[in-house]
């Protein structure tokens, strides 16, 4: 029993604990949604949060599972670069921009799941296990389908988690090589402006109840790096906008971009 409570006692003590940040309350609040951010400075590790018993609950990965997933794709040299090209194989899909040739940077841009699920065949159950253990990546329930695992609920990961993710990708101490983080920056590259850099990923867990929608990535300025990830509870697809809307607002809110 004592080293039961002691090793509760540990594991409470591990989970990030932040003050509730007021602006990003009122922030939801003006949208009338429920979700949470997490924002964080690589330099002064300064971190801003609201709603932090969210920020530490799992959820699908969705989408925002592409930028692990992309980086194992490459380490395993089932593609080799931003412009190797998937074939369309004429099947129709609900999202007009998949039903045509991607190369990788497209499918990475446009959420193409049928592309994603070609390299997921391709690495297979084993490796996936491996690679999300080995980077610490959220939690993977067993047994699960290799070609929907990040889509069904079977994988997940909370804000906090992504955040410190993404701190790992940023830094390249992950195990992977020089030539994949080099590719997966290249794709995840989304805004380059005078005053900042943004890279990032959206997501929209659908085939869970409540539905996910997640905006995660991390923002360069001139004195530090940002790291962000935001997600909520998805009524509807009218919804989904409000996932940049509210992390450029967020960063807006604390100066990190004007």
């Amino acid at each position: 029993m004592t080293k039961l409570i002691i090793t509760f006692i540990i594991l409470f003590q591990s989970l990030p604990v932040f003050a509730e940040d007021q602006a990003f309350a009122e922030l939801f609040a003006e949208q009338g949604v429920e979700g949470t951010i997490v924002i964080s400075s690589l330099n002064t590790e300064q971190s801003f949060i609201h709603n932090n018993f969210r920020a530490n609950q799992r959820f699908s990965t969705a989408s925002t599972f592409k930028i692990l997933n992309t980086l194992i794709a490459l380490e395993e040299k089932i593609i080799s670069g931003k412009n190797d090209v998937f074939k369309w194989d004429g099947k129709l899909y609900g999202i007009s921009s998949w039903n045509q040739d991607q190369t990788l940077e497209s499918a990475f841009k446009v959420s193409c799941v049928w592309c994603y699920q070609v390299l997921a065949r391709q690495i297979g159950s084993i490796k996936y296990n491996r690679y999300i253990e080995n980077t610490n990546y959220g939690k993977l329930n067993t047994p699960f389908v290799e070609t929907t695992f990040w889509l069904d609920g079977s994988l997940k990961i909370s804000a906090v988690e992504q955040v410190v993710f993404l701190k790992k990708v940023y830094q390249r101490s992950l195990p992977f090589n020089s030539l994949s983080y080099d590719t997966l920056s290249q794709i995840m590259l989304l805004e380059k402006t005078s005053t900042y850099s943004l890279w990032a990923k959206s997501g929209w867990a659908t085939l869970v109840k409540p539905q996910v929608g997640w905006y995660v990535g991390y923002m360069e300025t001139s004195s530090d790096v940002w790291f962000f990830a935001l997600n909520i509870e998805t009524r509807n697809k009218k919804d989904l906008p409000l996932r940049h809307k509210l992390a450029y607002e967020a960063l807006k809110a604390k100066r990190i971009i004007e």
